[in-house]
């Protein structure tokens, strides 16, 4: 007999970021804070480094107009000295919740009501031969490692 779960997703969510590639084209569609990142063997060596998203947080300008467009807030954690703890979250207008350090996520039902999107960003890039292979993960990598 299978039982039913409901996952309750008004405080709880997901980034996603997903690859597609055909024999003429890379599709990426990122919505969060996870990142895709190209590695292409360059002409004298080496590797070249293309980004093939962005991350989507709160401090960035069309990000934070968009959240403050419908009433959320933007600002990063207020110590008891009034000082600024970490990076710029999404919060609503009145209380401090729901804190959440990326403006785009799946899930999450109460920071969407404050601007959060889910819309994935998508963008497009032709394939190449020297084109190697590509790194996906989560913000937990990239946060310790940079793109290269």
């Amino acid at each position: 007999m299978l039982s039913r779960c409901v996952i309750g997703v008004s405080y709880s969510g997901s980034t996603v970021c997903a690859v597609l590639f055909d024999s003429l084209r890379i599709y990426c569609a990122n919505a969060g804070d996870s990142r895709a990142v190209l590695f292409t063997q360059g002409k004298k060596g080496g590797l070249k480094v293309t980004p093939l998203s962005e991350d989507h947080k709160p401090c960035l300008p069309k990000e934070r107009a968009r959240v403050e467009k419908v009433g959320g807030r933007v600002n990063p954690i207020i110590g008891p000295q009034g000082q600024h703890l970490g990076p710029d979250r999404v919060w609503m207008a009145t209380e401090d919740t729901p804190g959440l350090a990326m403006s785009r996520s799946l899930g999450d039902g109460l920071a969407h009501t404050i601007g959060v999107s889910w819309e994935p960003e998508v963008k497009q890039l032709v394939l190449e031969p020297r084109d190697k292979f590509i790194v996906i993960a989560s913000d937990g990598v990239w946060e310790f490692l940079s793109n290269e």
